[in-house]
Formats: C-alpha cells, structure tokens, sequence
C-alpha cells in the first residue's frame, strides 16, 4: 500500500509538471502572437498616415494643377479673341485695298497697303510676286498662302495644348489619390481583423486570423512602395 501511494504521487506529480510545462508553452505562444499582433498594427498605423499624407499632397496637386489649367486656358482665349480680330483687320483692310486698286485708286490703295500688320504685310508681298491679276490660279489672298502667320492665334493654340497637358497631370494626380485611399482601405480591413482575432480565446482561430491579416497586408504594403510619391 505504500508503495502504491507513492506510485501515485509521483504520477501526480509529473502530470502537474506537463500540466505546467503545457501552460507555460502556451505562455510563451501567446507572447510571441501578442508581439506579432502588435508589429502588425504599428505597420498599420504608420502606412496609414503615410497614404493618408501621400492622399492630400496628391489632392492638393490635382487642385494646383487644375488651377493652372484653368488659368492656361483664359490666356489661350484672350490670344484667340485678339488674333481673331487682327485676322479680321487683316481681311477688312486687305479688301478695302483690292477695292482701291481695282477703281484705280492707287493712292488710296497704297494708304491701306501702309496700314498692314507686319505680319500680313509679308504674305500680302508674297501673294503681289504671283501676280493674281493676270493668273486665276493663284490663291484668293494672302491669308490663304503659307507665309501668312499670325502670332496670338499660333500662341493660343500652344497654350491650349499646354492646358490640356496640364488638365491631365491634374487627373493623373487625383488617380494616385485615389489609389492611396484604397491603399487606406485596405489597412483598415486588416486593422480590423487583428482587432476580431484578440477577442478569440481559441488559439487556433486567433492565430489564423493574424496569419490573414499578415498576407492581407503584404498587399497594401507592396502597393505603398510602388506608388509615386511627392
């Protein structure tokens, strides 16, 4: 009988002590996803302040540019309001010139050739040396040769380039906002999975929702690195 007391004791006693050893590797376990869980979420926090920041500077580009637009496409219209009228004098006086040269008035005539815009006056001198009168194949006035330029129209149509150029750097900017918000968006679904596997007491569930949650946030991390930044 006392040998079997002590046969029980000792059986007791080295199951207490798996008891133990089980509770303390459960600890330890425990510890190490306690640290994991808190890695993850300081990750969480730092990349989401820093698509956050990434967001409003990208924001705030897509305003400036869209505001350069804008100011761009004013200007354009102003050269193209002032180059229509010149284009317009140009016809008016031209007209009047053919009118005088045509009655005979030569004096008249030469009093509008000296009211010519340089710039017409260099195709009015080109379209003279193909002698329209005496060639009906020759184009119907100076406007219509090559030589004829006008400097505010060919301004305008560079700034409206220039505009559209502009407006597209400004949608560009509003689609990488867009893609730091998702990125926002992402971290948050994985913010919330680490905080629903901290109410489990189960530890195979807790550990496989923190796995999901560190795979879940490669992504936005991966998409982080690859984003332009300013």
């Amino acid at each position: 009988m006392p040998e079997t007391g002590g046969v029980n004791i000792e059986l007791a006693h080295r199951l207490n002590e798996r008891e133990e050893h089980a509770v303390h590797q459960k600890g330890r376990w425990l510890e190490a996803l306690e640290i994991v869980e808190a890695l993850v979420l300081a990750m969480v926090a730092i990349a989401t302040a820093w698509s956050g920041y990434q967001a409003a500077l990208w924001d705030g580009l897509q305003a400036e540019r869209y505001e350069e637009s804008t100011r761009v496409s004013v200007e354009a219209d102003a050269m193209k309001t002032l180059g229509d009228q010149e284009r317009l004098y140009d016809a008016m006086t031209f007209s009047d010139w053919l009118k005088a040269y045509a009655e005979g008035a030569h004096k008249v005539a030469e009093l509008f050739q000296r009211r010519f815009r340089p710039e017409f006056r260099v195709a009015f001198e080109a379209w003279l040396k193909l002698d329209p009168i005496n060639h009906p194949s020759a184009p119907q006035g100076p406007q219509l040769l090559p030589e004829y330029h006008n400097a505010h129209l060919e301004q305008s149509a560079k700034l409206n380039q220039e505009a559209v150029a502009v407006f597209k750097e400004g949608t560009s900017a509003r689609s990488t906002s867009d893609k730091y918000v998702r990125v926002t968006v992402l971290l948050a679904t994985v913010l919330l999975l680490t905080a629903i596997a901290q109410r489990f007491k189960t530890h195979q569930v807790r550990v496989g929702l923190a796995v999901v949650a560190m795979l879940l946030l490669c992504l936005p991390l991966w998409r982080i690195l690859h984003l332009p930044r300013l």
